[in-house]
This record gives structure tokens, C-alpha cells and sequence, in this order.
């Protein structure tokens, strides 16, 4: 692929840091820049054709309405499910997992059920099921990752001979860049009872999400990782619980009719839809879709391979330097370099132009199961280049030597 092209896409990169060096953004995990076709999307819609979706019988609202639902048919083909009606919006991946405990979770849940989740999940993927537990006096269990930063299988077999009401499970690991054997894990997940979701939040952007492969019940991204706009998400709900579940959500625009007393909720997504929508937003993550799908699939998934391992190998070579996780990995590498706290790197990194994330990264058990506070990571996107990767090096060499 020609990445000088692509890169010329996303205007971040016309201009300049603060201290005048050239921006290397290496924090895609974290969220992804915007190309000008999402910017131009968003404000086409505010300029052009602003209205709310929904009853409006002028112009602007058909227009907005055809638009907003047009998305709903664009993500679907996306991640491969049988039907727009299984996908309902919302502000974003943490925004659809608390929903969906909320709404579903609490009122499925019994006295002693357990639900598992893995070592690896971000906060937003374990703490609602944690307050779920809680409430419905359920056990949370973790399913232990092993040496590699992989799924223990056999322990997770173990643990679902307990009675189990859900196992919630990331795509991929911000932290390890672990890639998940989803289709195995909800195979078994299932067999044993469980209803499965998935946290397809840096899974999306690798275009690897395939809801029909993988027989989840239920999945979620945000699309401000897959290069559009902060502010809005999905949460896909299998077909048979769509008009099941209670929506998540109660006001305008979800009811078919309403009483003093007792009110009549629509079917299909509109009906966890309440209130006006994250409008700009929707049509946003329709022209982010459009234009990753403008991206060859299998070039984007060897470009991104080709950097990491890159990456990978090199930080290897350097002594003091220790990486997270499996060799084979997506695009996140998480590492820390002896003698050095990870913020102290990230400050060093920002003088030179490059960005980075240090922390704990939303995964303190995680940190405490590696026995480190925190960690530097690098994440990748499909405008960066092999350029960007040793500059990476080269200032990594050069705070070390600086600190030594």
C-alpha cells in the first residue's frame, strides 16, 4: 500500500508538534486519527442536511434518517451479521457492555451463577459484570492467561463445569495484543449453557470481526477506534434476543405507544434506541467504514503484521527491555525498560514528536498478574510506517542512554 498516500488522508499529520518536530502517532490502540472523508462526513451533515431522524416528513429529516439507517446496514456487512435489525447504537463499547448488564445481565442473572472473564480485559469489560455480581449475589471469576499472554484452555474448561451464565471475552488485548480464539471460546462457552460477548474494541479496526463465525450472543465496538468520531458505538445482540432483551433505554423515539400507566416498546434496534442519537456521529462511523473498506483487506492485515513484528524484533535486541505478551501478536506491544518508569519514557517520546501510552492501561489486574505498575505501548495504524517504527527505536536508544 502506499502509506504516504493514505497518511496525506488525515489532516493531523500537516502540521507540526509544539516543539516543531514532525508527529509520529504510535497510540491507535488507545484511538485512531481521522481521515478528511469522516471529518467531511460530519460536518457535511451539520451544513447540509441537519435534522433529527426518526418521524420528520421535510427533507433534511428524510435525508438524515436514510443516512443514520444506511449505517446500521454498513455495519452489519462489516462484521458479518445476518441483519441491520441486530445492531442498536450507542456513545461507544463501555457505554454498550453497561447497557447490556443493565438491562440484561441483572434480570438473567441468579443466586450463585457465575460469570467468567479473562485476565486480560480492560475496566470497561470487567467492572459493570463485577457491580452485576454484586448485586445478584453471582461469582466473577477470571480465566487465567498463561506464560504467553494466552487464554488457558484447559482451566477455562475447568471453570465452566461450574454453573455459568455469561463469559465475557476480548477479540484482542490492548495490553498483550493477544489475538483470542473467540469461535473456540464461545463454542465452549455455549456448550456449557453460557450466553458470550465479546469486546470487539481493537479487534475492529483489524477487520478480523466475524459475528457469524464466531457465534457470539453479543458484541460491541467503538467506533473511534476504527478512525471515526468519539461518541458512538454498537452493540450487537443475537438475532432471538433483540425483541427479547428490555431495552436498554426508555424515552422517545422507542415506544409504539405510552399511558399515564404502562407504555408499548417498539421492536427491532429502535427499541434500546431512546432519545435523539449520536446523529453526526452514526454518519461518521458509516464514512469510517467506507473508508477502511477502501484499504485491501489482506494488504492492511500485512501491513500492520509487517510493523509490529518489525517492532517486536527490534525491541528484543534492546537490553533492559521487556515485552508483554505473545511473539504473535496484532498491532499493540507493551514493554518496560529497566530503571526507567514508564511515564518518564512517554515524556521523553512526546519531546521528540512521538506519541505513546504509559500506564496501566485500563488493565490493573492485568499489571498486578505481570507484577509491574505499569507499562510503556506502542499501537499501530494503517498510516503509519516502517519510518515511524525506527524513529520509535532510535529515541527508545537514545532515553535509555540518557537515564544510564
Amino acid at each position: 500500500m502506499n502509506i504516504a498516500s493514505i497518511k496525506s488522508q488525515f489532516p493531523i499529520f500537516k502540521q507540526q508538534t509544539p516543539l516543531g518536530k514532525e508527529l509520529v502517532y504510535l497510540d491507535t490502540a488507545s484511538s485512531a486519527q481521522k481521515p478528511q472523508s469522516v471529518i467531511d462526513a460530519i460536518s457535511g451533515f451539520y451544513s447540509g442536511y441537519y435534522a433529527n431522524t426518526g418521524r420528520g416528513s421535510y427533507w433534511p429529516a428524510h435525508k438524515a434518517t436514510t443516512t443514520f439507517e444506511s449505517v446500521r446496514e454498513k455495519v452489519a456487512r462489516y462484521i458479518n451479521v445476518q441483519s441491520k435489525d441486530q445492531v442498536v447504537f450507542t456513545s461507544g463499547t463501555t457505554d454498550s457492555i453497561n447497557k447490556l448488564v443493565n438491562a440484561h445481565v441483572i434480570h438473567s442473572l441468579e443466586s450463585g451463577d457465575q460469570v467468567l472473564v479473562s485476565e486480560m480485559e480492560h475496566h470497561a469489560n470487567l467492572v459493570p459484570w463485577q457491580e452485576a455480581c454484586k448485586l445478584k449475589e453471582a461469582n466473577i471469576k477470571a480465566i487465567p492467561i498463561n506464560e504467553e499472554g494466552e487464554i488457558d484452555f484447559e482451566a477455562l474448561e475447568l471453570l465452566l463445569k461450574a454453573k455459568t451464565a455469561f463469559v465475557s471475552i476480548t477479540a484482542i488485548s490492548n495490553v498483550l495484543g493477544t489475538v483470542n480464539d473467540v469461535s473456540r471460546i464461545t463454542a465452549l462457552a455455549h456448550k456449557a449453557g453460557a450466553k458470550v460477548f465479546v469486546d470487539a474494541a481493537q479487534a475492529i479496526a483489524h477487520k478480523t470481526v466475524d459475528v457469524k463465525t464466531w457465534k457470539a450472543d453479543f458484541l460491541a465496538f467503538s467506533a473511534h477506534k476504527l478512525y471515526g468520531p468519539t461518541g458512538v458505538g454498537i452493540l450487537y445482540m443475537a438475532d432471538d434476543l433483540v425483541n427479547q432483551i428490555k431495552p436498554l433505554s426508555f424515552g422517545g423515539g422507542m415506544i409504539t405507544e405510552v399511558g399515564i400507566e404502562e407504555s408499548g416498546y417498539r421492536k427491532g434496534p429502535q427499541r434500546h434506541e431512546a432519545g435523539t442519537q449520536n446523529i453526526a456521529g452514526v454518519i461518521g462511523l458509516g464514512a469510517a467504514i467506507d473508508f477502511v473498506d477502501t484499504l485491501p483487506e489482506f494488504e492492511l492485515h500485512n501491513h500492520l503484521n509487517e510493523l509490529t513484528s518489525l517492532a517486536y524484533e527490534l525491541l528484543s535486541e534492546i537490553q533492559g527491555v521487556n515485552i508483554l505478551g505473545p511473539e504473535e501478536r496484532a498491532g499493540v506491544i507493551s514493554f518496560t525498560v529497566e530503571g526507567i518508569h514508564p511515564h518518564d519514557l512517554s515524556t521523553f517520546f512526546n519531546e521528540q514528536g512521538v506519541c505513546i501510552r504509559a500506564g496501566h492501561h485500563c488493565a490493573q489486574p492485568l499489571m498486578n498478574k505481570y507484577k509491574v505498575p505499569a507499562t510503556a505501548r506502542v499501537s499501530f495504524g494503517i498510516y503509519n510506517s516502517k519510518e515511524d517504527v525506527m524513529t520509535f527505536i532510535k529515541v527508545l536508544k537514545e532515553t535509555k542512554a540518557f537515564f544510564e
